[in-house]
């Protein structure tokens, strides 16, 4: 990747863009449990801790950024990476962003940044799933030019929904979004 892809303009003021590393897990740990208003509950707050394990961190951080605010508190995270059997595949696979930071912006300069590198690295379609419970996340994916792939049923919203993809009980809804 080349340094252009780290530069921060595209971040508002006292805003500084890295990428991740081990020492960042407990934090992005926290992060998963607090931002999400409460969705899903303490089961919510455990299965998105259970999504980003310390190994994204260690095998993935070339590919996933992470943004601080001045004083170093965390507010937003990509982590993603380039498919290994699918070369013209990359997979944004967790963004979060801090409550007080949505609409700012910051979700949006964070996926044209992986938009970029996947780009540099040759990669042609971005891949990325949600629950169909997380309403804003599809609305935001689809804002964003993602299309929502077809799945075996459509729910009451008339979301297309893969039953089971993530294991029983566990429907995603899938998109991708061609670059």
């Amino acid at each position: 990747m080349t340094e252009g892809a780290l530069e921060t303009g595209e971040l508002a003021a006292g805003l500084a863009l890295r990428h991740p590393t081990p020492a960042d897990h407990v934090r992005i740990r926290v992060a998963l449990a607090d931002w999400w208003g409460g969705l899903g509950g303490e089961a919510g707050a455990r299965q998105r801790q259970s999504l980003v394990p310390r190994l994204f961190l260690q095998h993935f951080a070339d590919t996933s950024f992470l943004v601080e605010r001045a004083d170093g508190t965390l507010h937003a995270f990509l982590i993603g990476f380039l498919s290994q059997s699918d070369p013209d595949t990359a997979y944004i696979h967790f963004v979060g962003v801090c409550p007080d930071g949505t609409r700012s912006g910051v979700g949006s300069a964070l996926y044209r940044r992986f938009f970029a590198l996947a780009q540099e690295a040759g990669r042609r379609r971005i891949r990325c799933i949600t629950s169909p419970n997380n309403r804003n996340s599809i609305a935001y994916h689809t804002r964003m030019g993602f299309r929502l792939e077809p799945g075996d049923y459509v729910d009451e919203a008339g979301t297309p929904v893969h039953r089971d993809y993530d294991g029983s009980g566990l429907d995603r809804v899938l998109f991708v979004r061609e670059l």
